[in-house]
């Protein structure tokens, strides 16, 4: 391809509009770019998470060693247009940078991965392996896709992954990320007129009585992971009552946890459930929790061998070896490594800090490198 064909494709990607939905027409898309391979070294699948939402994975190779390469196909909401200076769902390219939706978190990686692998297959290169790309929906929103691929089996077969998340245009492995858990927990009390509290029972004070627990005993989880730190917790979300002059009869409150792999996410959910148990016994409190975007902690090695040879064909592609670092955020990673079959996930894409933002964009030189990066690597790889 050349670099408008390559840059065309980029564009593509990020004009059809995937919003946390809508991703079975862009895995239309990167499905027709692959179509006129398929045989039997090429195969192409769609996986349906929900309607309108199907994941893609297009094997390409048979049999030897598997390399996952992967990229989710959803994006944020844009916000506020007035903040931006184009159409978000326009790409424009101004000053080196192509700006969009999606421009770095993480069509371009996407892109990126996609043009790689039908570059190898416009060389006609017979690959000494295998590799498969897992294009994923709802990333954004609790790595549902991800979930789904990792549960029919699509991973168990994996000797290594790589994720085109953005960090700092390739110049940054990503290898460890903490886990999450957003909880929710609902207090049900016994409306009555302010005037006279005692004939009720306020689910907010049975609610801010579990949330000082959570935070007392949480504090004890204190042990520093020497890559990923501390486990965090945050109580982000509240509401309840009904009128100023009621006792509220019922009171909601959400919270969010970053944990380690010294506390997986188990070890919270005992915690924060025995809490619950506790307080239920008392007189008055009527508690229930329940959990969203649950993912496990994942630890790593940053000596591991797919680490060192991602620096080393950085090193010898693009010039540069590229730094190893952790993450506070969730990956499809967290999923992927849920498989049967053991193996290293790391994080090296295309793009920055602009994740999310208006006016995100990604450096064009970033752009064209991802995809050298990835052609070099796969070769490396299963060599």
């Amino acid at each position: 391809m050349t670099k408008e064909e390559q840059l065309n494709v980029l564009k593509k990607i990020i004009s059809i509009q995937t919003v946390n939905q809508n991703e079975a027409e862009l895995a239309d898309y990167i499905a027709s770019l692959f179509q006129p391979y398929v045989g039997d070294n090429v195969k192409v699948e769609k996986v349906s998470y929900a309607p309108g939402r199907d994941n893609l994975v297009v094997t390409i190779g048979n049999g030897g060693k598997v390399l996952g390469y992967s990229g989710h196909m959803d994006v944020v909401d844009p916000g506020d247009l007035d903040a931006w200076d184009s159409d978000p769902f326009d790409p424009v390219v101004m000053d080196d940078k192509l700006y969009g939706r999606g421009a770095c978190d993480m069509k371009s990686g996407l892109s990126a991965l996609v043009v790689a692998l039908l570059e190898m297959l416009e060389k006609g290169e017979k690959l000494p392996g295998t590799i498969k790309l897992l294009a994923t929906v709802g990333e954004e929103t609790g790595n549902y896709g991800a979930g789904e691929l990792t549960k029919q089996g699509f991973a168990d077969d994996l000797d290594g992954l790589v994720i085109a998340e953005p960090r700092d245009d390739l110049k940054t492995i990503t290898y460890a990320c903490k886990g999450v858990i957003d909880y929710h927990v609902t207090s049900v009390g016994k409306a009555a007129h302010s005037s006279r509290p005692e004939m009720g029972i306020n689910a907010i004070d049975n609610l801010f009585e579990f949330a000082n627990q959570a935070k007392e005993e949480l504090a004890k989880f204190d042990h520093e992971d020497p890559a990923l730190g501390k486990l965090t917790h945050v109580i982000s979300l509240i509401s309840g009552g009904e009128q100023i002059n009621s006792v509220p009869s019922e009171a909601t409150l959400g919270g969010n946890i970053r944990t380690i792999p010294e506390y997986p996410n188990q070890v919270v959910y005992d915690k924060l459930e025995k809490i619950i148990d506790d307080l239920n016994q008392k007189p008055g409190f009527n508690l229930s929790i329940n959990y969203t975007f649950p993912e496990e902690p994942m630890g790593g090695d940053p000596d591991a061998l797919l680490i060192k040879l991602a620096q080393k064909v950085a090193q010898d592609s693009l010039g540069f070896k590229p730094g190893v670092g952790t993450s506070t955020g969730a990956n499809d990673g967290q999923e992927f490594t849920q498989s049967k079959k053991d193996f290293t996930s790391i994080i090296i894409g295309p793009g920055s800090n602009t994740s999310h933002m208006p006016n995100e964009f990604v450096n064009l030189d970033a752009y064209y490198n991802a995809i050298k990066f990835y052609q070099d690597f796969a070769h490396a790889f299963l060599n």
